[in-house]
């Protein structure tokens, strides 16, 4: 098994103290690298964006290395730089950014030059931000070598991860993460983004919707109530623990990485379930996007 995370990853600031801040690394599909990786080991998940040629992107790819991220798949380009972004959290434990990524290397992804190698790997994980960094011309390159990655026998996983701000308009992304699902082999939507974007008047609406666009695996993400399974079971988890939430970064790439790694082992979905939940748990009781 190997797995590649597709997507964006960023330098991220985080503010202290007075006029002091921490400087990190982070991203949705980066962040679930990085669980998995930790869930299953080296050798089994590789980082798949690009990056400068500059001393902050070398950072990013230690920091990859040091959590035993491949990343034998990053492209480089030889002017753009990587994207920072700047998180505050309120006394909720919710987030706000602010980014500055217009000019981002990773946004050259499935340009003329810059399409990445699938060859070795059995599954990818990309995310609705890994298609709204993209250009239209560049999100159908991107589609059309999932869909020869799905030929050839690669598993495909993905999560909406809606965020307006990314996208010009709201009927593109409709488009995107529609086009995204029914091309999913593992689906692992958020019950707040579906309502967001396709204005499902119910969870029932979005298990209907769901089930229209042929899915066979995956969960629908519901925060504290817990997860539901997708693959035509209606495995619910029962008496799903809840968790004070301190920091509520990485809530979803945490429970996709755990989710992830166990189905993709071969675990029952409610065990799989189960993994993602409680992951996510953990992840929201302490500040940060990573807490191994």
């Amino acid at each position: 098994m190997r797995i590649g995370c597709l997507g964006e990853v960023m330098l991220e600031l985080v503010p202290g103290a007075g006029d002091d801040a921490m400087l990190g690394v982070a991203g949705d599909t980066y962040n679930t690298a990085v669980y998995m990786a930790h869930e299953l080991g080296a050798g089994t998940v590789d980082y798949i964006t690009v990056l400068g040629e500059d001393g902050f992107s070398q950072r990013i790819m230690d920091r990859m290395e040091s959590y035993q991220i491949g990343t034998g798949r990053i492209l480089r380009h030889p002017t753009r730089i990587p994207g920072l972004y700047a998180i505050e959290t309120d006394e909720a434990g919710e987030r706000h950014f602010t980014y500055w990524r217009s000019a981002a290397a990773a946004r050259e992804l499935y340009t003329a030059d810059f399409a990445p190698d699938f060859s070795g790997l059995t599954h990818l994980f990309y995310s609705g931000i890994s298609l709204a960094i993209l250009s239209p011309a560049s999100r159908d390159r991107l589609f059309e070598a999932l869909e020869a990655f799905r030929a050839g026998g690669g598993i495909v996983a993905f999560d909406s991860n809606y965020r307006p701000k990314l996208w010009a308009r709201a009927d593109a992304a409709r488009d995107a993460m529609a086009r995204a699902w029914a091309s999913a082999d593992v689906a692992l939507p958020s019950i707040d983004d579906e309502a967001a974007l396709f204005g499902d008047a119910s969870e029932a609406a979005t298990l209907a919707r769901f089930r229209s666009y042929g899915v066979q695996d995956g969960a629908l993400k519901r925060g504290s109530q817990g997860p539901v399974g997708l693959d035509g079971s209606g495995v619910t988890l029962e008496n799903a623990p809840r968790a004070k939430a301190v920091d509520s970064t990485a809530a979803g790439d945490s429970f996709n990485a755990a989710y992830l790694a166990a189905r993709f082992s071969g675990a029952a979905q409610i065990d799989a379930l189960s993994a993602g939940h409680n992951l996510a748990a953990r992840v929201v009781g302490e500040r940060g996007a990573i807490i191994i």
